[in-house]
């Protein structure tokens, strides 16, 4: 192996600086290692916070999202193994060493080697239920918080799918392509920690727009897209289902107004109770895990009301301008 690739896509967080500190002041690798950090800010966004201590190549992206960033940076490597890094992510002290060992004792079939994610989560109380969201991302399988990919592999497949603007599911979509194309994925010993992102009470109804982004993996790889790209199975159905019947209670509600029929006004109560009786099962489900405290149950109660319509918009929406979409061609 001749040397690595570290490519750090980046909005210009605050704790783009920490991870670059932490590299700067780890074990070093045996061999030649290059960082490249892909500024995807809008331009003229001012000059990234370097620190001292480390030689860094600030590479200009498109403002297109986390694939393309990522895209950006592997063209633009000098070395075999390209190693993509989250800029919220803080390696351990021996990461660099521990990745050159994990990429020297991959064999010429192994495409990718992943790293290890450790998320904190408070030793005092349990977890809210964006901690766990975040810790969940401690069992993902390829995600590119910490993943190495072998350059053929990347030019094999065409690097990351660009049209998945987000960082959600673009990681296993790449994955799942990479070993179509021969190429095995392999687990290794580096370990970096993400830590939980504070975040407003609204971060769950936000991401709901990834929804859009798995109506084009339902178009790209077919009804078993999940299990394809080892994703755990979701509450689309429900989502779905509940958005319906609460639609069908607004309807009947304003119809019984209008007409002042029994009939519809018993109508639009059933339904209404139905609406209830889903939403309300959805916010147990999320509440009773978490700390239960005021805040966290206004929360869920509030957000479990609002996401399943929206995530009903968001996968109509993708839902549509998917329709024919093709494949990601390989790089020439």
């Amino acid at each position: 192996m001749r040397g690595i690739s570290v490519v750090v896509p980046t909005l210009g967080r605050p704790s783009l600086t920490a991870l670059l500190a932490a590299l700067a002041t780890g074990e070093p690798a045996p061999g030649p290692v290059e960082f490249l950090v892909v500024d995807d800010r809008p331009a003229a966004a001012g000059e990234l916070p370097v620190p001292a201590g480390i030689d860094v190549k600030v590479l200009t992206g498109r403002a297109a999202g986390p694939a393309a960033a990522r895209n950006v940076g592997w063209q633009a490597a000098s070395h075999e193994w390209v190693a993509f890094l989250d800029d919220d992510v803080l390696p351990d002290p021996d990461w660099l060493s521990r990745l050159h060992d994990d990429l020297t004792g991959a064999g010429p079939g192994i495409g990718g080697v992943q790293g290890n994610l450790r998320v904190p989560l408070p030793p005092d109380r349990r977890p809210t239920d964006w901690e766990r969201v975040t810790a969940a991302l401690a069992g993902g399988a390829w995600i590119t918080a910490d993943m190495a990919y072998r350059r053929p592999a990347l030019v094999a497949t065409g690097g990351f799918d660009e049209r998945l603007p987000r960082a959600f599911r673009e990681d296993a979509e790449l994955a799942y392509r990479v070993r179509q194309a021969g190429f095995e994925l392999v687990k290794g010993a580096r370990t970096v920690t993400h830590p939980v992102r504070p975040e407003d009470r609204w971060v769950s109804v936000r991401t709901q727009r990834g929804n859009a982004d798995d109506a084009l993996l339902r178009h790209l790889y077919g009804r078993d897209w999940r299990d394809r790209l080892e994703i755990p199975p979701g509450r689309r159905r429900r989502h779905v289902t509940v958005t319906a019947v609460g639609a069908l209670a607004a309807a009947l509600t304003v119809a019984a107004a209008l007409t002042r029929r029994r009939s519809v006004a018993t109508a639009a109560a059933v339904t209404a109770a139905l609406w209830a009786a889903g939403t309300a099962e959805f916010a147990v489900a999320r509440i009773m895990p978490g700390p239960r405290d005021a805040r966290e149950v206004t929360t869920m109660v509030l957000t479990s009301a609002a996401i399943p319509p929206v995530a009903t918009v968001h996968w109509v929406r993708g839902w549509a301008r998917w329709r024919g979409a093709g494949p990601v061609e390989p790089r020439r």
